[in-house]
C-alpha cells in the first residue's frame, strides 16, 4: 500500500518533464572546455580585473593629466595612428597589387619582403636602433666616409625620433597587412579584369572600378584592427627610442611602462585605462563590420 506523500509526489507534476541526462558527447565536451575557461579566467580576466581594481583611484587620473608628459603621449598615439597606419595600408594595397604578379623574380623578392615580419622584433629593431647610433652607427659612418662630416644624432630630436618609430612600425608590419590585401586580391575573379582589358580599361579604370569596390571592406576592416594592434604595441618606440629623448616620443603602449619603473603602479594602469576610450570605438565599428 503506497502512502499518500508518495502518491501525492507522483501526481503533483503531471506535465512535467523527465530531466534530460547529458550524451556521453555533451559531457566530454563540457569537460574538455574546463581547461580551456581556467586558462581565459587566470590569464586574462584575472589581469585585467585587477589592472582595472588598481586603476580605480579618482587621484591617479587627476595625477595622470596633470603629467605634462601624458598630453605630449596622447598627441604621439594619435599622430602615430593616423599617419602610420595609413601609410602603411595604402603601401600594402600597392604592393599587394605588385606581388600578384606571376613573374619568377617577383616571388623570389616576395620571400625577401616578408622576413621583417617574420624576425623577431628586439633583434631587428635594436639593430636598426645601432645603425642610428651618432658615433658609431653605420649610417654616421657611411657619411663621415662619404663627405667627411659628422652625420646628425638621429634619435635626439622628438620628431624625427617618433618619424622613425612610425617608419620602424611600418617596415615590421607592412609584409602581414600585405598578404591579407593579396588573398583579397586573388578572391576577384580573372574574367572581370580579363572583360575590362578587352573594353580597353587602363589600370587605373582597373582598380577603381573592380578591385577597389571589391576590397573596399577588407580594406577597411584592416585599418581598424591595425589600429587596434597598434594601441597595444610597444616595440617600434621602446626598443627604438625608448620613449627618449626627454619621455618626448612615448606613446600610450609605452607610457606605462615608464611609470612602471617610476614605481608609480596606480598610474601606469591609469595610462593603460584612458585608452579605452579610442579601443572601444573601434572594437564596436570592427565587429559591426564583421557581422554583416
Amino acid at each position: 500500500m503506497s502512502s499518500p506523500m508518495s502518491t501525492a509526489t507522483l501526481t503533483a507534476a503531471p506535465g512535467a518533464k523527465p530531466a534530460k541526462s547529458l550524451s556521453s558527447y555533451q559531457f566530454w565536451g563540457r569537460l574538455l572546455v574546463l581547461p580551456y575557461l581556467l586558462v581565459f579566467v587566470v590569464f586574462v580576466v584575472y589581469p585585467v580585473g585587477y589592472g582595472l581594481w588598481l586603476a580605480r583611484h579618482p587621484e591617479s587620473y587627476v595625477a595622470l593629466f596633470d603629467d605634462p608628459i601624458f598630453f605630449r603621449t596622447a598627441i604621439n598615439t594619435v599622430v602615430f595612428l593616423v599617419v602610420a597606419i595609413n601609410i602603411k595600408m595604402v603601401i600594402a594595397m600597392v604592393l599587394s597589387g605588385f606581388f600578384t604578379q606571376s613573374r619568377w623574380w617577383i616571388k623570389a623578392l616576395s620571400v625577401v619582403f616578408i622576413l621583417p615580419w617574420a624576425l623577431p622584433s628586439i633583434p631587428t629593431i635594436l639593430s636598426v636602433r645601432f645603425m642610428l647610433n651618432p658615433e658609431w652607427g653605420v649610417i654616421n659612418t657611411l657619411i663621415f666616409n662619404l663627405t667627411g662630416l659628422d652625420g646628425p644624432n638621429w634619435l635626439n630630436d622628438p620628431t624625427l625620433a617618433l618619424s622613425f618609430s612610425m617608419l620602424m612600425h611600418v617596415w615590421k608590419s607592412l609584409p602581414f597587412w600585405t598578404l591579407i590585401l593579396i588573398a583579397g586580391r586573388l578572391a576577384i575573379p580573372t574574367e572581370q579584369y580579363e572583360a575590362a582589358a578587352v573594353d580597353g580599361a587602363t589600370n587605373w579604370q582597373k582598380f577603381k572600378f573592380i578591385t577597389w569596390p571589391s576590397m573596399r571592406q577588407l580594406y577597411l576592416t584592416s585599418t581598424i584592427l591595425s589600429m587596434i594592434w597598434t594601441l597595444g604595441d610597444f616595440n617600434s618606440v621602446y626598443l627604438l627610442t625608448g620613449g627618449g629623448p626627454a619621455d618626448l616620443t612615448h606613446v600610450l603602449a609605452t607610457l606605462g611602462i615608464r611609470y612602471l619603473r617610476l614605481d608609480q603602479v596606480d598610474l601606469a594602469m591609469a595610462s593603460i585605462v584612458v585608452a579605452l576610450p579610442l579601443v572601444l570605438p573601434l572594437v564596436y565599428f570592427m565587429m559591426k563590420r564583421l557581422s554583416k
